[in-house]
């Protein structure tokens, strides 16, 4: 008999708590099944922000060949915003630098636990955009093209990247809140405001890949998000609450859940033209099922924008994480290159 998503969350939650590594210079990439991996030249916890008490890093990896610039590839992690580092996409990380020949940044941002469980959604989606602005203004120092981004994540990452470019234009210097339903980067270039970078589109990307991702946080707080049944408070070490802060909640904010839902932000083709998207799903993911990605994709195609699908046969939740999965049977160095293959081509392709 299946288990419950809950249940199936909890376990997928245990198996992905795999602890960061700091260190430094030059390190060799995991060999993988594709071929000979590029050497890499590793850069550990780039200090790119202070949010609260919370310093935010970057793992940046960067193709030894001798090239003075690479596309780069910006990441962000899933773990349903409450667990993990970007030590969980270590893996992809390297994998994306060393077979695609890119700049990859691995981010970090804050968790709903972090700065004693006070942190909000908005809050994350704005490190998320203030990740982006960061790269770009000092990827160069790494030989990464400011002109060349894609950005990329899974689960919660996904819906992180999938708001980079579906908010990159909300911005405002005021404070997230139903009354201003705009949001402001944690870190913006300095002579900037955030409407200033709005209106000039500095969030833009080139393009965007999308891996299992959350994409209707309404849909989600309707079934649960914000109580003790999502398992990942408690493997978060946080106490279940409002995702958006005290007093509010999906029946007396809903638009406080919409705003930061890529489902509900996609635009008309002919209002503004998003960078081509290649979202995936596994088809046995039940954590974020095809359906439901699906939906999101239909939504992109039916607004005239650029988007490509694939569901994977027989892929689960997380398989482009770092290490091994237990109860899901799947490991990185198995069931994660050819998506990945997949992924390195889409980009390719939308850079050109």
């Amino acid at each position: 008999m299946p288990l419950p998503s809950h249940l199936q969350s909890l376990i997928i939650a245990v198996f992905l708590l795999i602890p960061g590594t700091p260190s430094a210079l030059a390190e060799a990439p995991t060999v993988s099944p594709a071929g000979i991996p590029t050497p890499l030249l590793a850069h550990r916890d780039i200090r790119w922000a202070r949010a609260g008490n919370i310093t935010l890093t970057a793992d940046i990896f960067v193709p030894d060949t001798g090239r003075q610039n690479y596309p780069v590839v910006v990441i962000y992690h899933g773990g349903g915003w409450l667990i993990n580092n970007n030590s969980i996409m270590e893996s992809t990380a390297k994998y994306l630098a060393s077979h695609g020949e890119f700049v990859v940044a691995n981010m970090n941002y804050r968790l709903l636990g972090d700065n004693n469980n006070t942190t909000t959604m908005d809050d994350i989606i704005e490190d998320a955009l203030g990740g982006v602005l960061w790269v770009k203004e000092h990827i160069a120092q790494y030989h990464g093209d400011p002109e060349r981004i894609v950005v990329t994540g899974d689960s919660a990452g996904g819906h992180l990247s999938a708001m980079v470019v579906l908010a990159g234009d909300k911005l405002s210097s005021k404070p997230f809140s139903p009354d201003n339903l705009a949001f402001r980067p944690t870190y913006i270039p300095p002579g900037k405001t955030a409407e200033q970078i709005a209106e000039h589109g500095a969030l833009g990307v080139q393009a965007a890949v999308l891996s299992y991702g959350v994409f209707d946080l309404e849909s989600r707080a309707k079934r649960g998000l914000e109580s003790a049944g999502n398992f990942f408070w408690k493997m978060g070490g946080a106490e279940p609450r409002g995702i958006f802060g005290k007093g509010y909640n999906i029946v007396n904010s809903p638009r406080l859940y919409r705003a930061a839902s890529p489902l509900h932000l996609i635009p008309s083709a002919e209002d503004k033209k998003l960078p081509p998207i290649f979202a995936s799903v596994g088809s046995k993911d039940t954590t974020t099922p095809p359906a439901a990605v699906n939906a999101f994709v239909e939504k992109l195609d039916s607004a005239g924008q650029r988007v490509k699908y694939k569901e994977y046969p027989d892929k689960n939740h997380a398989f482009l994480d770092t290490g091994c999965n237990e109860y899901l049977g799947s490991c990185f160095d198995a069931d994660a290159p050819d998506t990945l293959n997949d992924m390195i081509v889409f980009i390719r392709g939308s850079l050109k």
